[in-house]
């Protein structure tokens, strides 16, 4: 199969790696210095060259607010059977962007990023394939995560963003709040140290990706349930109330297990 990837970022260059061995690839990337590290791939650097590849699928790896623009710019140069695909981690938009075009599509989600996975050892992350996608771009992602040995869910685009709002949403919140509260520790403890490392690793993202994240339209109830348990543990610390702490305890342990 004839792939193009658009954007030679971390994820973009993750991909070309993975299927350049077994597929043809071209990368698109309009900033040549990211991909001085793109080997055994075409390497384009403008939208018209995308004419004398004929890809048979385009997966845009491109930073979120760009997704829609980036698919808008080369689908004059692509043949009419070519199969859309994302990797994009809220999908808002995208379902009205595919409805409007002839394009076969099929959306995922990698569930893991290249800051915190081990993008050598994947056994233990997840992925998502959209529901309503077409039938071979799904067969193809399958086939492809299952390589990985990725544990694979298929959601609609209304249950994968109501799923990120939870699954994101909350630690990027819970992280970001640790962060501003964040004071100068000349001993910090280990668990101290250990959400300073998420910490640095989440900001450390696009900001856009971030701010996408939080305004994911399911959000701000996920971080009202946050507020609403830190005033429940304000209340009990405040008290002093050692009853109702063993009860909250022994309630979140059971979250967890």
């Amino acid at each position: 199969m004839k792939i193009l990837i658009l954007g030679a970022g971390k994820m973009g260059s993750f991909f070309t790696d993975l299927l350049s061995f077994e597929h043809e690839v071209a990368v698109l990337e309009n900033h040549p210095k990211r991909m001085r590290f793109i080997y055994n791939a075409l390497r384009l650097q403008k939208p018209d060259e995308i004419a004398d590849f004929i890809p048979d699928m385009v997966i845009n790896c491109v930073t979120l607010n760009q997704t829609v623009d980036a698919f808008i710019s080369v689908i004059p140069y692509l043949p009419t059977k070519c199969i859309l695909s994302d990797i994009a981690s809220v999908k808002t938009n995208l379902q009205d962007f595919y409805n409007s075009c002839d394009f076969p599509y099929v959306s995922t989600h990698p569930m893991f990023g290249p800051t915190f996975a081990n993008l050598g050892s994947l056994e233990k992350e997840n992925t998502i394939i959209i529901s309503e996608s077409d039938h071979l771009g799904k067969v193809f992602f399958k086939d492809l995560y299952a390589k990985l040995k990725l544990n694979i869910f298929e959601y609609t685009f209304e249950e994968h963003d109501r799923v990120v709002a939870y699954s994101l949403g909350i630690p990027f919140a819970s992280t970001l709040v640790f962060a501003a509260t964040m004071e100068h520790q000349d001993a910090p403890g280990t668990t101290f140290k250990r959400h300073m490392k998420i910490a640095r690793g989440l900001l450390s993202e696009d900001d856009y990706l971030l701010t996408e994240i939080l305004f994911n339209p399911r959000t701000p109830r996920q971080i009202e349930r946050i507020q609403e348990e830190l005033l429940k543990l304000q209340e009990i610390i405040e008290k002093r109330d050692s009853s109702a702490m063993k009860t909250y305890l022994s309630h979140v342990r059971k979250n967890i297990e």
